[in-house]
């Protein structure tokens, strides 16, 4: 699953000028709860934006579970290798991107960085690997002990050469992750659709608010809506129910849709919530309200 997504996840910290990917994680959307709409994106890997990545068929409600977090390395990374653990060296510097000297770099170094990324250890070092580099040169020479997390918290000292001869650019392979060539998934959340509201009305006088929510008496009539904000025209509502595992479905009238309960009993005790779907430009989204919960009482 950790590589299914390093894919995207590549791709994320190339747009973002953070290096490579050092981490990709499933978990919750901090401690808001927000919710959001999910759309499949499938990368091939150097794509440089994520909205450039195919969009595949696929809707849903996004909750915790659908958020993946990445972790980018802001201080080095491996470009024009063949995938994600092989490339030309290159530092952070100034907002800017340096190659490394081969003169500058030793295994030790090398250990660090392969670690540093995710990878294995390093099975390839050699100067023009992966191309003699373009623009600027890194003008330290690093003098790691090959157990630092990060390669900037390895000392440096003062070039030993003034000049770092072309196609000397360092190049790295590191070994012990395996490299998935097929596409993969990651989740991306847009709040294209506001989220509906949803509510509880009685013509009979049969509910009354209780401190989990409405309780509805035996046998009275009720009336559950489900709402949203003008945004889009059309699209529909379903409303879904723990108590009776049923599921109804209604066109979003003027931007809502009623669920008319004759009589209300057991069955319909229980947690209801709206889930709207619209078709807005060429594809699909959700978005889903919060969580109704109905108590049923009385003889």
């Amino acid at each position: 699953m950790w590589w299914s997504m390093m894919r995207e996840a590549k791709v994320v910290c190339r747009e973002l000028d953070c290096g490579n990917p050092v981490a990709a994680s499933r978990g919750p959307l901090i401690e808001d709860g927000r919710r959001g709409v999910r759309l499949y994106r499938s990368c091939y890997g150097n794509e440089s934006s994520i909205r450039q990545c195919d969009i595949r068929g696929g809707r849903g409600v996004c909750n915790g579970e659908y958020y993946h977090h990445v972790t980018c390395s802001e201080s080095v990374r491996l470009v024009d290798g063949a995938g994600l653990c092989s490339g030309r060296v290159e530092v952070k510097s100034n907002q800017s991107w340096a190659s490394v000297c081969e003169a500058d770099f030793d295994r030790q170094d090398a250990e660090v960085v392969c670690g540093e990324l995710g990878c294995g250890a390093p099975a390839a070092l050699q100067g023009g690997l992966y191309g003699g580099g373009e623009g600027q040169t890194w003008d330290k020479e690093f003098q790691c002990k090959g157990k630092e997390s990060l390669l900037l918290d390895c000392d440096t000292s003062d070039r030993k050469h003034n000049t770092c001869l072309p196609g000397n650019a360092v190049g790295l392979t590191c070994s012990g992750k395996k490299q998935f060539v097929t596409q993969s998934t990651l989740f991306v959340t847009w709040n294209l659709l506001v989220q509906p509201d949803i509510s509880l009305t009685d013509s009979m006088g049969g509910v009354s608010r209780g401190h989990q929510g409405p309780e509805m008496f035996r046998g009275y009539s009720f009336t559950i809506t489900c709402s949203i904000q003008p945004q889009y025209p059309g699209g529909s509502f379903l409303l879904t129910s723990t108590g009776s595992n049923r599921t109804q479905t209604q066109p979003a009238v003027n931007h809502s849709a009623a669920f008319l309960f004759p009589a209300a009993d057991d069955s319909h005790q229980g947690n209801y919530n709206c889930v709207y779907d619209n078709y807005v430009f060429s594809h699909n989204f959700s978005s889903e309200s919060d969580l109704l919960s109905l108590t049923v009482t009385g003889n």
